[in-house]
Formats: structure tokens, C-alpha cells, sequence
């Protein structure tokens, strides 16, 4: 079976998700409510992981709507997209970095997704490649670009070599990157389309490329997943992961430590752990307090060794990329600009009190 017709098997609504998980009338009732409001995708494969005797599974917690309802507390653009967008589809927040949309779909729609404004939807605000040639040339100090959307990897691998062929001829970019979670969900696309890593080792005799992915339980690190993560490795691709810190997923210092070790033992190397960000559905399901988020964090990472604590517990905030550093001696939280939309903030330290149960900083 190809990755397209596995694709088009997806559950993409309560009547299917119910022919394979157990749910009450209830439940069933208030998942199709919440799928209505926010499209629901989830692949067969990924689905397969989940314990259907377990209601807490964390795995169930990312991909399925909540059986509680969830509230409408929250943003729907919790980082400035909207006014970082300077061409449609392409992102210039950060001087050296310019963000891509170049797919609006993914092989499953994680419940605490940022994008959700768009991902899934009917609206299309992907990018043209003429666009983003065209804005580079303009902009010599930017270095580098992320493919992103929705999953870049869920396009047709020709799809792909349009956005990667021309970028790999720019001089100006020292590397691409590509975000997909499909390592984790979605593996088949990898391992059953050879021309995919092809295309990637091609690409990358020319230009270095990373895969920036997002494993955020070890239950997910399966059999299929390593296979896909070696045919990208094996083709010189460096895979990096990020994770976010979710309440009922891996918000408790042994899961979180697993992870990490697990992350690293794969080769792969962690780019962040992200505090969840205050996006509609999210903040009470998925958001941990910032300060109960740091000793978790501090926590897992006492476990690691050197490898594995090259991580930033980070808020991607309106502002800027933030790292969350810890409590000084006086109770206050100690924070710094990693990434800051004013380069002149790169760099600065800021203490703020903060209540037991703050989450985002406002």
C-alpha cells in the first residue's frame, strides 16, 4: 500500500474513531462536537499505539478530542504569525530565518497545535517558491529557511523537490529545514516511498538539511519510527526534536527523562522542550504552570547525561524565543531572550514573579 492510499484510510471522524476505540454515548457525543469545531486526523498507525483500556493514554490525549469538552479559553495565533507574515505563506520573525508554509495538512492533527487556526481547514495560506526566491534575494542577512505548515513531508515528494531544488542553488542559505512529524505518526510515508530519501540525500550532496521532528512520549519511539528515522540518517539528514510539555503526556520528570534518553540514544538531538502554548482548546487540558513546567524540566534533566541536557525549556512567545532558566533565591522566575523579533533583546535576562498557577507570560 502506498503512503497516499494509507493516508486516505485515516479516522477523520467520531462514527470511525468509535469502530476502534470504546466510548461512551457521552463521549462519543462530545469528541464529534469537539471534531466539528476543530478537524480530527488520525492515522491508522499512530492510532494503533494507543491502550484503548487505558482512558488516560497519553497517546489518546494528543490525537483524540476531548471526551470532557474542552474550553474556548485561549488564542488562536499565540506567537504573532499574523504580523510576522510578509508574503503569503512566509514568515520573517527572526533576522537570520525565514518560516515557510508549504502544506496546510498533517498525517495527524495534535490537539494542541498552534496552527490550528488554518491546519486542516479549507483556507489555503501556503507560500510560492517564486515568492520565497524572490524575498531572499531582497534579504541577504537571512541564512536559513524552515519548510513547515501543516507537515512538509505531506506533500508529493515532487511537491517537495520544487521548494528544495532551487533553495539548495541559493548561496546565502548555509542550511534548510524541514518540520514533519511524520517519524512519529506517519512512518510509512518515509519507509514506503524510497524516492523520499532519495530526493533528501540529493539535496543534501548541495545544501545541509535538518528534519526537525517531535517525539513527546517514548511510547511512540516503535519499531517503524527507528526505521524511519535511519533511512533519513543514512542519508546525511541531521534530525532534531522538539517537545512540548503537556499536562496527562509527559509533564513528570521519569517520562520526560525516558524521552530525553530515548531521543538521544536515537541519534537524534533536542532542540527544545516547549512550554504548551495558551491556544484555543489547550490551556486547561495541556498547559502546565510555568513554574511547576521548570522543576519538571530541571528535573528530567538531572537524569541526562551531557548529551542528553542540551535543551532549553523555552516559551515561544509573541516576543521571541524565551528560555524559562528556573526560580532565583527571592521566589522570582529567571528568564532570557534566546530568539527576540528586536535583535536588541537578544541575550537579556528578566526576572518576573509569577503565581503558582501562570502559564504563559502576558
Amino acid at each position: 500500500m502506498t503512503w497516499q492510499e494509507e493516508f486516505k484510510r485515516n479516522i477523520t471522524s467520531a462514527e470511525a474513531l468509535r469502530e476502534v476505540l470504546p466510548m461512551t454515548d457521552e463521549e462519543y457525543r462530545l469528541i464529534h462536537e469537539e471534531a466539528e469545531r476543530f478537524p480530527m486526523a488520525i492515522s491508522r498507525y499512530y492510532c494503533s499505539l494507543i491502550d484503548p483500556a487505558d482512558p488516560d493514554d497519553p497517546i489518546r490525549r494528543m490525537a483524540v478530542p476531548s471526551s470532557t469538552g474542552s474550553s474556548l479559553e485561549g488564542l488562536l495565533d499565540t506567537s504573532g504569525e499574523h504580523s510576522n507574515t510578509i508574503l503569503p505563506g512566509i514568515q520573517h520573525k527572526y533576522r537570520q530565518t525565514t518560516l515557510v508554509l508549504v502544506a496546510t495538512q498533517c498525517a495527524m492533527y495534535c490537539r494542541y497545535c498552534f496552527r490550528r487556526r488554518f491546519v486542516g481547514m479549507d483556507e489555503d495560506p501556503t507560500a510560492k517558491v517564486q515568492d520565497l526566491i524572490g524575498y531572499l534575494h531582497e534579504h541577504p542577512e537571512i541564512t536559513n529557511c524552515l519548510l513547515s505548515g501543516g507537515d512538509a513531508f505531506l506533500q508529493d515528494t515532487k511537491k517537495l523537490e520544487s521548494w528544495l531544488e532551487p533553495l539548495s542553488r541559493e548561496p546565502q542559505l548555509d542550511f534548510i529545514r524541514l518540520g514533519t512529524r511524520t517519524p512519529v505518526t506517519f512512518p510509512i510515508r518515509i519507509t514506503s516511498d524510497p524516492s523520499l530519501p532519495e530526493l533528501l540525500g540529493r539535496i543534501g550532496e548541495k545544501k545541509q538539511l535538518y528534519v526537525v521532528t517531535h517525539f513527546n512520549h517514548p511510547k511512540e519511539f516503535t519499531d517503524e519510527a527507528y526505521k524511519a528515522l535511519r533511512m533519513l540518517q543514512e542519508k546525511r539528514v541531521v534530525i532534531k526534536n522538539q517537545t512540548v510539555l503537556l499536562k496527562g503526556v509527559n509533564a513528570d520528570p521519569d517520562t520526560l527523562a525516558e524521552l530525553l534518553r530515548k531521543v538521544t540514544a536515537a541519534g537524534i538531538v533536542q532542540h527544545y522542550i516547549f512550554q504548551c502554548r495558551p491556544v484555543v482548546g489547550a490551556t486547561n487540558y495541556f498547559q502546565v504552570p510555568i513554574i511547576e513546567g521548570s522543576r519538571i524540566v530541571n528535573a528530567a534533566n538531572a537524569m541526562q547525561n551531557g548529551l542528553g541536557k542540551c535543551a532549553d525549556y523555552t516559551m515561544s512567545h509573541v516576543t521571541g524565543k524565551i528560555r524559562i532558566l528556573g526560580q532565583t533565591d527571592n521566589g522570582e522566575m529567571l528568564f532570557q531572550y534566546k530568539q527576540a523579533k528586536d535583535p536588541s533583546r537578544i541575550g537579556q535576562f528578566f526576572t518576573k514573579r509569577l503565581s503558582p498557577d501562570e502559564k504563559w507570560l502576558n
